[in-house]
């Protein structure tokens, strides 16, 4: 924990801390390992272990090591693609991804993760800003780049069954499924390589490439501290330190021993790819993976066969969990970790959650930009604390004024973090870079909150104008833009409203060009070019908006 305290002058705000024992006062840097040289450290001693679990087929350590240094050969070798290169990733959890990343961090390449739910318009912005050449994609979704393709620099397209990696009969099994749903897959007209094809391929020692701390690792798209999306580069030390700093605050107890997590959430969001992924897999521990966390009933099933030891999630999840048909009988380990993030836990939820299962949600707080957890709760807490607990390990936390001076104890202001965590910049953005990082290496994260007596955070208001759908942020200006492109919209202002399922949706407030123009009309537009979680779920019409006397919409009078 960390606390900040004032100098005798205001004006002049000490920057040193002193620390409140909860983890250890810093990590040993010296220590931090590339996330090649961690895969291969964790596959050579866990080799026997359990280390995933997808559609009910566990694979080993040492058999993941194998199928990603296969997977590595293919891209070194037969795709030739160079290193530091950029390669997208558009899958869901399940045992390519998590190949597909360990192959081509070993092949020294950038992966840039793409949320699969993505339209041909959203996809083609994050392939065009990364450059990325190559892709891993689901097979059912490669149609969605056969309109874009020619506006990106991709010349590699990878496509992935979800029962790639799977025994033949597991194979079979997904297939016969898929095809008594009628689920047809939708062929792209582009050429494609086989992605199990490639899992066939001899491993070449040749293929696990020389990288260095400070290359980087991952280019992870956020709206970052202004709301306009762009990617974060994060260094393989950015995502080691924030690792070791998620192991300082499990402990020694809690790490060596053989730990079992469920993984629903999306391992191309950054919470589940170093709270869950990166993490357990650095103490040995196996993975769950679940692909769709949409279909509540089997992953309840899932939760009773497994009892894990940690749980991680959102409150839309466990809320969604909670009302679930059978989850009350669900058997809960005592010393089980479950780990909220991604969005504010909502105490009443948090509440039932501790009734109906006798383990507490432990509230944490992070942002892409510090790979990304920041602060979290004890582990031993028995209650809902309200605040998002203390700062880890190597994790300096800093209240700010507007101006940017220190404010005191329960005073309101801007968090500024730093630490070995927090990203270099935002690539190709040195103007954004130089807005949310200081010469000295703190970062403006633009959530407000204050410091309690005991170094603890709480949070007051999320990043301005931010709306946040069952943990998935959504940026006003995106959804606003492309509700502007309908024919018939003059103008357009999304905000955040209250919602029983998913925290919150998007509202939209629209004023008319033409006078027959309609919410349907609207809505339909929206589908084709955005995500469903981004499609606003209400649509209200107004003569016009409210605007301060520079013409700034105030969207705090909306509603």
């Amino acid at each position: 924990m960390i606390k900040l305290t004032l100098a005798d002058d205001p004006a002049v705000m000490s920057d040193r801390l002193r620390h409140v024992p909860v983890t250890p006062g810093a990590i040993d840097e010296s220590a931090l390992l590339t996330l090649p040289e961690m895969f291969d450290a964790v596959c050579a001693r866990y080799g026997g272990r359990p280390a995933f679990t997808s559609f009910g087929h566990t694979v080993s350590y040492a058999k993941f090591a194998e199928l990603s240094a296969r997977f590595a050969t293919f891209l070194c070798e037969t795709l030739a693609l160079p290193a530091g290169q950029r390669i997208a990733l558009m899958l869901p959890n399940g045992l390519p991804y998590v190949i597909a990343f360990n192959g081509a961090m070993h092949a020294g390449l950038v992966v840039v993760n793409v949320n699969p739910l993505f339209t041909s318009r959203e996809l083609q912005v994050q392939l065009v800003s990364s450059s990325a050449i190559a892709i891993v994609v689901l097979e059912g979704l490669a149609s969605k780049l056969d309109e874009i393709v020619g506006a990106t620099r991709i010349d590699t397209i990878i496509a992935v069954s979800l029962s790639d990696a799977l025994p033949w009969f597991k194979r079979l099994a997904i297939d016969f499924a898929r095809r008594r749903r009628h689920d047809a897959v939708p062929r792209s007209r582009l050429a494609t390589r086989s992605f199990r094809s490639a899992l066939g391929l001899a491993p070449s020692s040749d293929a696990r490439r020389h990288v260095q701390l400070d290359d980087i690792a991952l280019l992870q798209y956020t709206g970052g501290t202004t709301g306009k999306p762009k990617a974060v580069v994060l260094t393989h030390r950015n995502l080691s330190a924030n690792i070791a700093q998620i192991r300082a605050w499990l402990g020694p107890s809690y790490c060596a021993s053989a730990q079992t997590v469920v993984t629903p959430l999306p391992l191309y969001h950054v919470f589940a790819l170093t709270a869950s992924f990166l993490t357990f897999f650095a103490i040995g521990g196996r993975n769950v993976l679940v692909t769709d966390p949409r279909r509540i009933g089997p992953l309840v099933s899932l939760l009773k066969r497994t009892r894990p030891s940690a749980l991680v999630g959102v409150n839309t999840l466990f809320n969604a969990l909670l009302r679930a048909p059978g989850f009350a009988t669900t058997h809960w380990r005592p010393d089980c970790l479950v780990i909220g993030g991604g969005a504010p836990i909502e105490r009443e939820v948090a509440e039932r959650w501790l009734l109906a299962t006798g383990v507490p949600i432990i509230e944490g707080y992070g942002l892409t930009e510090a790979s990304p957890v920041v602060s979290a709760n004890r582990t031993g807490e028995t209650t809902f604390t309200g605040t998002v607990g203390y700062p880890l390990a190597s994790t300096e936390i800093s209240v700010r004024s507007d101006d940017g001076m220190p404010l005191p104890d329960g005073q309101p202001g801007e968090f500024w973090v730093r630490g070995p965590q927090v990203m270099h910049g935002y690539w190709n953005q040195p103007g954004e870079s130089a807005a949310a990082l200081t010469a000295d290496g703190w970062l403006r994260t633009g959530d407000v909150g204050y410091l309690m007596s005991d170094g603890a955070l709480r949070i007051v208001d999320r990043k301005k104008d931010l709306i946040i759908v069952s943990g998935f942020k959504v940026f006003p200006s995106e959804v606003e833009d492309v509700a502007r492109s309908c024919p018939g919209v003059k103008e357009a202002v999304a905000i955040g409203s209250a919602h029983p399922k998913v925290g919150q949706a998007v509202k939209l407030f629209v004023v008319r060009a033409t006078p027959e123009l309609n919410a349907n009309v609207i809505l339909d537009h929206c589908r084709a070019n955005l995500a469903p979680y981004k499609v606003p779920h209400a649509i209200e019409f107004l003569d016009t908006l409210p605007v301060d006397a520079l013409g700034k919409v105030l969207r705090r009078v909306l509603s």
